[in-house]
């Protein structure tokens, strides 16, 4: 009889251990899955305009470091050439060097703004092009391009060489 309570304690024991480990790998997979959860929350949480404008601010400031670098690359070497240099010549050279980055990193700026303003106006006359828009509102200018004291509202009206008027489609 020993001998079966023993195998029966050895059965119960082993599903036992097969229970715990079932229950083991469970909270592991759920451990996982939570994690998977809050990841894609996280990616669905994220804003795209502050990544872009993030990214943006980023890559200013590596090319502002370039600038930077490229700059005191370029004293160093002109210093290496011209070691007979006096010192207060060199500092004038180096503020000299420094005006001139911050001159071009405002010229980069303002072709950066520019290019901008551009394209956002080349958008709205392409635009205004696909539907085919005329401008009715504000002075008329006649073919010798003088401003003419006439003001349309809509649809404008134009007198050929004959005085026939033809109506303007918008």
């Amino acid at each position: 009889m020993s001998s079966h309570g023993e195998e029966e304690r050895e059965r119960l024991k082993e599903e036992y251990k097969e229970h715990y480990r079932k229950i083991k790998e469970a909270k592991e997979r759920l451990r996982q899955t939570e994690k998977k959860g809050k990841i894609a929350q996280a990616l669905n949480n994220m804003n795209a305009d502050e990544l872009l404008g993030t990214v943006d601010e980023f890559l200013g400031k590596v090319k502002e470091k370039v600038n930077l670098t490229e700059a005191k690359l370029d004293v160093a070497m002109d210093s290496l050439e011209d070691e007979d240099m006096s010192s207060a010549a060199q500092k004038i050279k180096d503020e000299e060097r420094a005006e001139e980055l911050k001159k071009q990193r405002a010229k980069d700026t303002l072709k950066q703004v520019k290019a901008e303003m551009g394209m956002l106006y080349s958008e709205i006359e392409k635009t205004a092009d696909e539907i085919k828009a005329t401008k009715t509102i504000g002075h008329k200018i006649d073919e010798s391009n003088k401003p003419s004291t006439s003001k349309t509202v809509g649809t404008s009206k134009n007198t050929d060489s004959e005085g026939e008027e033809s109506a303007n489609e918008n």
